[in-house]
């Protein structure tokens, strides 16, 4: 846990936060400022802040990121009609949040490029 990090306070219990999925690895919540009508943000409960800090022993908790995105579109009803799953690294690329997560959207047709 980082003490300054946003995420690891959610994953802590010390902010409250939507949270629709969880597993010993893994969190999701209802992001708070929502581009589409279901933002649901997935992170792992390790703190990893980058794409680029991922190390071959976090590729089980990476690939647990996707099945647990598959898993809420299922229950969100998004799966047959359709979703995006976005993970973005670094300021450029839109990371704001400096602890890996992806960012499920749907609900609406999204557009592409994203811009």
């Amino acid at each position: 846990m980082e003490p300054d990090c946003l995420f690891c306070k959610i994953v802590a219990g010390e902010i409250p936060a939507d949270i629709v999925y969880e597993t010993d690895d893994t969190l999701a919540f209802r992001d708070i400022n929502p581009q589409a009508p279901t933002h649901i943000l997935i992170i792992p409960r390790l703190h990893i802040a980058r794409i680029n800090d991922i190390e071959e022993e976090h590729r089980h908790l990476v690939g647990g990121l996707y099945t647990a995105a598959r898993d809420i579109a299922v229950a969100e009803g998004l799966a047959d009609d359709g979703y995006r799953v976005v993970m973005n690294c670094n300021e450029a690329a839109g990371q704001t949040v400096f602890h890996i997560h992806l960012h499920l959207l749907g609900g609406r047709r999204l557009r592409w490029p994203p811009g």
